[in-house]
């Protein structure tokens, strides 16, 4: 008994360590949404600019339960530069597969999913030293209605990601 405590013991800490060396990684955080995502709560992010030579690559980064209905997903991203500039995208992700399968990773009904922001068709450049915020807003409808959904079901988490670009 006390071997299989061990040998348990082992590989959860062996699980721990490998997910936890993430060396791309310059800013990782997540906020929980309570319930359900109110169309008027933005979700907000703050941090240094890591460097103003090297690329990097930003990521939405959410986390669903099988609670979400719709098969994409649209957000509202506004990255404000230290300057007061502000830049505003409304961006649209895939969600779920042709069967309704929900995409993303994960064993159970909790899926991740890492959704492009910056850096996928050209180098980001953080070419301002100082603070950022990123905010983001859903800006989800139903079909053939005007106003937006009221509250959003089924996302439980969303997260902002910075990560150095490989070479």
């Amino acid at each position: 008994m006390l071997r299989k405590t061990k040998g348990l013991f082992l590989v959860v800490i062996s699980c721990f360590l490998i997910t936890s060396c993430d060396s791309d990684a310059v800013f990782d955080e997540y906020k929980s949404v309570p319930n359900q995502w109110h169309k008027d709560s933005i979700v907000s992010f703050n941090f240094k600019a890591p460097d103003t030579i090297k690329n990097y690559n930003l990521y939405v980064n959410l986390r669903n339960t099988n609670a979400y209905k719709f098969s994409n997903l649209f957000l509202i991203v506004e990255l404000n530069y230290p300057n007061g500039k502000a830049v505003i995208d409304t961006l649209e992700y895939k969600m779920a597969a042709p069967n309704g399968e929900l995409l993303g990773t994960g064993f159970s009904d909790l899926k991740e999913n890492k959704l492009w922001f910056r850096g996928y068709k050209e180098p980001f450049k953080f070419n301002e030293d100082g603070d950022y915020t990123v905010a983001i807003q859903h800006a989800m409808r139903n079909n053939g209605d005007v106003d937006g959904v009221q509250n959003l079901q089924g996302i439980t988490d969303v997260g902002f990601r910075v990560e150095q670009a490989q070479k």
